[in-house]
């Protein structure tokens, strides 16, 4: 039995680990809370994050994190984007040299605008050929319910991908291998504020139109980006990229579309994150997405107007007014 290390006790990381105990593995889930870590094992469920899917008899919930680590073949990375850096900092001592680590993390860092892939390269022990990266159209609560799923898995190395993609695969995820890791990182980040976007003109009452012109040209907003960091335009034709942002901007359990329907019927954002209960990546990301736009010289007009709704107080009638009124041209 393969020790398997998952690190982040959300919803997220809960359904990732009960997929890797399912298929024989040793799961051990690293929770920064240890109250938490001792409800699960107590519950045999995460009640708070996941409640009603049974965590298996082979996955147990620890508070420490040298325990979790130790000998541990496979390490996912499963915290939220803002706390991956400290995360991968304490982990780095423990971490096996022969280990893979696996980032199902989605969102750019504010201040150093980096993306997940950086910050795994900078803070851990391990080459490239050792790292890989999973994103896709994916919501826990369904991949805990075992509907059938389709991700995708990105190294810059085959064997790797390869590896990561047969040790998650079952009967109801599926996995795609790519070597595109810039592109695979900037869709699963992206599509989190696309999604405020979407779900901000849902809260205004708009209608279909207008959500499939957001979705349609806030995809072209990643891959203008994409593009600039070095990935391949095509990836963002994948799950990595216009599947997972189709499911974030309608999916009646996206938390970031739930932030947006709730700014488009004027709510305030400290309000609907005080009553959220879980992260929305997007809100940070937003900020540092359109930093990265200004660093790149990245034209990302969706992306401005999102972040000056949620950090300058604009309001979405107004930003939705800038986005129709600007200068006419190509398509492509």
């Amino acid at each position: 039995m393969a020790a398997v290390a998952v690190l982040g006790a959300g919803a997220w990381g809960t359904a990732l680990g009960k997929v890797l105990a399912e298929k024989g593995n040793e799961v051990r889930l690293y929770a920064r809370r240890s109250d938490l870590a001792a409800e699960i094992n107590e519950a045999r469920a995460n009640v708070r994050y996941l409640p009603g899917i049974r965590v298996p008899d082979n996955m147990t919930a620890t508070h420490d994190l040298e325990r979790t680590l130790h000998g541990a073949e496979l390490v996912v990375f499963v915290v939220p984007s803002h706390a991956m850096r400290e995360t991968v900092k304490e982990a780095a001592p423990f971490l096996s040299k022969k280990a893979i680590a696996v980032s199902a993390t989605k969102g750019i860092e504010n201040g150093s605008l980096s993306f997940m892939d950086e910050i795994l390269r900078e803070g851990l022990d391990l080459p490239d050929d050792r790292l890989a990266f999973l994103s896709g159209p994916s919501f826990a609560k369904e991949l805990a319910l075992e509907q059938p799923t389709a991700v995708v898995v990105a190294s810059r190395n085959q064997h790797t991908a390869h590896d990561v993609m047969h040790r998650f695969h079952t009967n109801y995820l599926r996995l795609y291998a790519s070597d595109d890791v810039p592109g695979v990182e900037c869709g699963g980040a992206l599509k989190n504020v696309i999604a405020i976007a979407t779900g901000a003109v849902d809260g205004l009452g708009l209608g279909a139109n207008t959500r499939a012109a957001l979705i349609t040209r806030g995809l072209a907003e990643v891959a203008r980006l994409s593009d600039a960091r070095g990935g391949n335009v095509r990836t963002l034709a994948g799950l990595a990229g216009l599947g997972d942002l189709v499911l974030t901007c309608t999916g009646e359990l996206s938390r970031n579309r739930t932030v947006g329907i709730e700014l488009g019927k004027g709510r305030k954002l400290d309000d609907i994150v005080a009553t959220l209960g879980h992260v929305a990546e997007g809100v940070k990301t937003a900020k540092s997405a359109n930093d990265l736009a200004d660093r790149l010289n990245v034209d990302m007009p969706i992306t401005r107007e999102i972040y000056r709704v949620l950090y300058e107080g604009k309001t979405v009638q107004a930003a939705l007014a800038e986005l129709m009124a600007r200068e006419l041209g190509p398509e492509f």
